[in-house]
């Protein structure tokens, strides 16, 4: 079986990854505004508003983001999801990602450690690109070949268990891939997703999905219903996320741990 095959039709071309100028552009349409009126009322200039919808212009201050949600606002109230991307997609703090070699290197041994502590509950650590960075064994034995591969979202498009592991297989990948919009608007740093993104894309279900638009953003608590790659026993987990505080990369490990429902 080839996950990737799976009741999906044909997708061409690069994906892009959600920018603040997309979005502006998607807003600003749905109103029915023009650049010019929505930089009169933002107290920019026409010019500048086409610069951001093309990202030939850096981000933009707070106060130009602030007078531009203002105003889109008044027109027609933004959703929650589309106030919370536009601010995340400005970029206002965004800095490099570390690399995934970079962001292994802080998994100390107490952390090594405090993941075979919690067996045989489910625990790892990922970075915001679904890489894993570590895990114990009972998190091998849910995802097999997830440690090999070594990022779970590419698992999840291409590994033949996936389908299996995961009762609700479509739902949780759907959901998956609206997560990691919101992520990548968080991260402010759509750049350091480009080579994900083109590699994800290479799966014609993770492109349809994507093409859908949709925009979540991933709780702190979740519910997964795992099937027992051996013997077909079905079980719940509940998954708590949390992002670690370390000194060198603020946010950028998130530790899981899935407990029995």
């Amino acid at each position: 079986m080839v996950v990737a095959d799976m009741g999906c039709g044909q997708y061409s071309g690069e994906l892009e990854a959600p920018t603040f100028g997309s979005l502006l552009r998607r807003l600003r349409d749905q109103r029915g505004v023009s650049r010019e009126r929505l930089a009169f009322n933002a107290g920019v200039s026409a010019s500048y508003i086409t610069h951001l919808e093309k990202g030939d212009r850096g981000n933009p201050t707070r106060e130009v983001v602030e007078a531009l949600t203002r105003y889109l606002g008044r027109l027609v109230p933004l959703t929650d999801v589309d106030q919370r991307q536009l601010i995340d997609l400005a970029g206002l703090d965004a800095g490099e990602l570390p690399t995934v070699e970079e962001l292994r290197a802080v998994v100390t041994a107490d952390m090594h450690r405090a993941l075979t502590l919690h067996r045989p509950n489910l625990a790892a650590y990922v970075d915001m690109r679904g890489n894993l960075l570590a895990c114990n064994d009972s998190w091998d034995e849910a995802f097999p070949g997830a440690s090999q591969d070594g990022n779970m979202l590419r698992w999840f498009f291409s590994h033949e268990m996936s389908a299996d592991v995961l009762v609700n297989w479509e739902a949780d990948l759907r959901r998956t891939v609206h997560w990691m919009r919101g992520l990548i608007g968080r991260s402010g740093n759509s750049d350091g997703f480009i080579d994900l993104l083109r590699e994800l894309g290479e799966f014609p279900i993770f492109r349809q999905v994507w093409a859908e638009g949709g925009v979540e953003f991933a709780p702190h608590v979740w519910t997964m219903q795992l099937r027992n790659p051996v013997t077909g026993l079905r079980r719940k987990v509940v998954a708590q996320a949390g992002r670690l505080q370390n000194a060198l990369y603020p946010g950028q490990v998130v530790a899981i741990l899935g407990i029995p429902a």
